[in-house]
């Protein structure tokens, strides 16, 4: 009897997974999301504001957490859209060379309308979650963390103190 039973829950657990509605990541997603990734990275690099732009959702969070300069306290330092965008204007990466210019994304997962997606860059690994808003990937927060100093081929001029 109790065989029976284990058999019929099996049963009805498998048909509720094959029938409950899942939407697969497409290939226009995954090229989507990608570049994304690198309108952000290759936008920085480039100090290209409009491609900076393009990839971020105007209430964009970026941060990271890190010590107060001179000081032992932990803090988490933010930065806005606005913020990442002037930024970038002014230069951005512009300093990096080329051959220096690290741009690696990594798709992590994607469910729906929501990714998760990692980008090492030639001084920092950026942590981000995109949703597509309004029929496109934009990046809505982000969390890094600067590479060691031995690992790192530039100076972060995002970094405040």
């Amino acid at each position: 009897m109790n065989t029976n039973i284990n058999r019929t829950l099996l049963a009805l657990l498998v048909t509720a997974v094959l029938l409950s509605p899942t939407r697969a990541q497409s290939p226009e997603d995954t090229a989507a999301i990608k570049a994304t990734a690198l309108d952000y990275i290759k936008g920085w690099y480039e100090g290209n504001a409009d491609r900076m732009e393009r990839a971020l959702h105007p209430e964009l969070a970026k941060r990271i957490v890190e010590k107060k300069r001179g000081s032992d306290e932990v803090v988490l330092d933010s930065m806005d859209a606005k913020s990442l965008i002037a930024a970038t204007a002014k230069g951005g990466g512009k300093n990096t060379p080329p051959e220096k210019q690290q741009k690696d994304v990594t798709i992590l997962d994607v469910f729906e309308n929501a990714a998760a997606v990692k980008v090492v860059a030639s001084g920092w690994v950026d942590y981000m979650q995109m949703a597509k808003w309004n029929g496109r990937w934009v990046i809505i927060n982000v969390l890094w963390e600067m590479k060691p100093k031995a690992a790192s081929t530039e100076p972060n001029p995002e970094a405040r103190s």
